[in-house]
This record gives C-alpha cells, sequence and structure tokens, in this order.
C-alpha cells in the first residue's frame, strides 16, 4: 500500500517578508532613537521639553490607534501597512530639517500617526497570513527581527552622527522607503495577501473580543509589558545605574544590551513551545520570570547582580510575547478582519508605556527606586492572575487556512515554498499534473 503523506504546515513566504520589513524598520529606529534627545535639546529648551518629544510620539500612537484600525477593516492590511511606512518616512526626514522645536514635535506627531498604522497592519497580516499552529513562531520570528534591528541600529547611528546630528533622520526615512517598497514588491501579486481586498470578511469587535477570558489576559500582560519593558526600562534603568549603583551611562547602556540579549535568547523557543505546549504555560512563566527579575534589580547592590537580573527580565519578556500575541490572533482568527481589536491591544500597551514612567518616577522621588521596581512586577503578577482564570487558545486542529482554499481550488495542498522574485510570492498554485 502507497503510504500516504503527510502534509506539514510552513510559514508563507509572505510572512517572511513582513520578518525582513520589521528589521529593516527596526534599524532605522534604531540609527534614530539615541540621537532624538540630543537633537532636541540642540532646539535650546529644558529637559521637560525634551521628554515631550518622546511623549507626542507615544501619545499620537494612543490616540490615532482606534483609526488605524478602522483603516485597516476600510482598506486592508497591505495598503494600510504601506502606506504608514511612508508617512513614517517623510515625518521623520522632515525631522531632520525642522528650524523650530514646535516644527519637531509636529513632525514627530505625524511620525506616530503613520507607525501605529503600519504596526496594525502588520500584526493583522501576520494573523491571517499564518496557519493557526505557527502563529507563535511567527511571532517570534517577527518580533527577533524587530529586536536584532534595534541592537543594529545604534551602532549605525553612531556612525552617521559623526556627519550632522540631521543625518540619522534621513537615513531613518531612508530606510522607511526602502522596507515600504520591499514589502509593496513582493507582495503586490501575492494571492494570500491580495484577499485583503475582499470586504465580504466581517469586522469583530472589540466588545467580542473581550468576551473571551484569554484576550482579556492578553490586554492585560500587554500593559504590564508596555510598563515594564517600553517605559521603566528605558526612563528608569539608566538612572537607577547611575545614582543607585554608581556605574557610568555605558553600564547603563550595556544593562539594556544585557536584557535584549536575554529576550532574542528566547524568542524563537517561545513561539515554538506555545505552538505545541500551548499559549497559556509560556505566558505565566514569562511574566513570572519577567516578575522576579524587575524586582530583583531594584534590590540589586552591585553590577554584576543587576546585570543578572536584567538578563532575567529579558529572557521573561521573550518568553511572553510570542504567546501573548497569538492568543490575540487565535481570538480575531483567520476568518475575520481583526483592525480593531488589534487596535485595542496596540492601546492597551502603549497607555501602559505612557503611566509606566510617570508612576515609577513619582515613586523614586517619594519612596525609593526599590518602591518603583517592585509596583512594576506587582502589576506582572496582577497580570498573571488574569491567565491562570484564562482558556487555552492553541487550536487542536488548524481551521481552515486562506491558503488551503486557494491550493484546494486546483486539488494541490502539498505545494512548497517559493523563492521571493518579485513576480508572484505565494502566487497561484500550480496545477496538478496531467
Amino acid at each position: 500500500m502507497q503510504g500516504i503523506a503527510v502534509v506539514r504546515p510552513r510559514l508563507p513566504n509572505e510572512v517572511w517578508v513582513l520578518v525582513v520589513a520589521s528589521f529593516i524598520i527596526a534599524i532605522g529606529f534604531g540609527i534614530v532613537a539615541p540621537v532624538l534627545p540630543m537633537y532636541a535639546a540642540s532646539f535650546n529648551v529644558g529637559t521637560a521639553a525634551v521628554s515631550a518629544v518622546v511623549s507626542a510620539f507615544a501619545l499620537v500612537r494612543l490616540l490615532f490607534a482606534p483609526f488605524s484600525g478602522r483603516l485597516v477593516a476600510r482598506f486592508g492590511e497591505t495598503h494600510t501597512y504601506v502606506w504608514g511606512i511612508l508617512i513614517v518616512a517623510l515625518a521623520t526626514g522632515a525631522c531632520g530639517f525642522a528650524t523650530h522645536f514646535w516644527q519637531l514635535i509636529v513632525f514627530r506627531s505625524v511620525a506616530g500617526i503613520g507607525s501605529t498604522m503600519f504596526t496594525v497592519a502588520a500584526v493583522g497580516l501576520l494573523i491571517r497570513l499564518t496557519p493557526p499552529s505557527l502563529r507563535g513562531r511567527a511571532s517570534g520570528l517577527w518580533a527577533t527581527g524587530f529586536l536584532l534591528g534595534n541592537i543594529a541600529g545604534p551602532i549605525v547611528g553612531a556612525g552617521l552622527v559623526g556627519f550632522s546630528i540631521q543625518t540619522p533622520f534621513v537615513a531613518y526615512a531612508v530606510a522607511l522607503i526602502v522596507a515600504a517598497l520591499f514589502v509593496w514588491l513582493f507582495l503586490r501579486r501575492s494571492t494570500l495577501a491580495a484577499l485583503d481586498q475582499n470586504n465580504s470578511q466581517p469586522t469583530m469587535a472589540v466588545r467580542d473580543a473581550v468576551r473571551f477570558a484569554a484576550y482579556r489576559a492578553s490586554l492585560a500582560s500587554g500593559f504590564a509589558n508596555g510598563w515594564a519593558v517600553f517605559g521603566l526600562r528605558i526612563s528608569l534603568v539608566p538612572l537607577f545605574v547611575v545614582e543607585g549603583l554608581h556605574g557610568s551611562p555605558a553600564i547603563a547602556g550595556i544593562s539594556l544590551s544585557v536584557f535584549a540579549v536575554g529576550n532574542a535568547a528566547v524568542l524563537m523557543l517561545s513561539g515554538k513551545l506555545s505552538d505545541s505546549i500551548g499559549r497559556k504555560p509560556m505566558a505565566i512563566a514569562g511574566l513570572g520570570v519577567s516578575a522576579v527579575g524587575t524586582i530583583g534589580m531594584g534590590f540589586t547592590g552591585t553590577v554584576p547582580l543587576f546585570m543578572v537580573a536584567s538578563l532575567v527580565a529579558g529572557v521573561g519578556a521573550g518568553l511572553l510575547n510570542p504567546p501573548q500575541n497569538a492568543v490575540v490572533a487565535d481570538v480575531i482568527g483567520s476568518k475575520a478582519k481583526g483592525g480593531p481589536v488589534l487596535a485595542a491591544f496596540q492601546m492597551v500597551t502603549d497607555l501602559g508605556a505612557i503611566i509606566g514612567p510617570l508612576v515609577a518616577g513619582v515613586l523614586v522621588d517619594r519612596f525609593s527606586y526599590q518602591a518603583a521596581f517592585t509596583v512594576t512586577g506587582v502589576i506582572m503578577l496582577i497580570s498573571l492572575a488574569f491567565w491562570l482564570v484564562a482558556e487555552e487558545t492553541l487550536p487542536q486542529q488548524d481551521d481552515e487556512h486562506v491558503g488551503e482554499v486557494i491550493a484546494g481550488e486546483c486539488g494541490q495542498l502539498d505545494e512548497g515554498p517559493e523563492v521571493p522574485t518579485g513576480a508572484r510570492v505565494g502566487g497561484r498554485p500550480r496545477q496538478p499534473d496531467a
């Protein structure tokens, strides 16, 4: 008897396109991030005004997120993604030519609009194009692309700032244009990506998503993750290293890199495990490890111990992200548009990134660094409680994926990956042999 071949799901080529684009975008962001405060200060403004440049970007992302979800539902992920990248490119390039401080604020705010557009659209594409059983791995791969770009970006930026302080902004704009062209070139004839033009797909409302305990748990952990990783780590860790541990600014920078190393080391592993043993156990483990590492950072008395705690916190964040994002994808499913649901998740994460530094700063001023790190760890443990009562969303059997629907029209489900040539990625399935 002839054996029956088992068809193993694989990541579509379109997912790899998104991963490469995320790496290019993150390199550009890493180029600009270190020089932005210095550039803002060059307009002879105070520290509060310099901080406002950073806050304006995050605030606009938060406010515009619901509209980004509507744009995805109306125009589709691909168009929203490309236009969002181009908006950030133009606004960031304009920052380099600002002649007044108010112009810098306006340009950074416009960049925030484009940023939330391409972020929501990218996650939406990732959800729709990835088979359910591979969502954790796809999320980990996509996050790894961003992380590696953020590590490489500051190295490139350090060389560019030697030409002029405006050069990094122009370089970021060029990198974004390259990313937009790359995505357009390889997805413009993609059969899978083109399906976003079909408005017959229903759009899931946020009120429907919050009925799932797992989605509520993702919102809780997203808020805690934004508070700790995107807020506290950036605003408080450098100050604690210098003031609390009497280290140098260079040591503070190394501690951020140690966190990133811990994050990168487990992202792919976490994605794979969340696709095999489940989303819930990996999310619980990630939050638990993050809480231990974050609280431990505040109670370290030496730089080596602080580095160990930073590594532990980075590992926890890496364990959390893939299952957390995969749960949001599972709730939306591959047969509905999830722009509003994704936007709500992004808003909650941004809200944590905005509130976290403010509360931490007050706690340090009135109490101590230990209090700030401890409260952050407690926030993570509270979000962990949401996961304890959440349902497991890992699909027991793959639902009918859009790629399988297309392939089924010609009777072939075993088509292999195609090399991205620009002609057609994930294109028309091959016809069965006569």
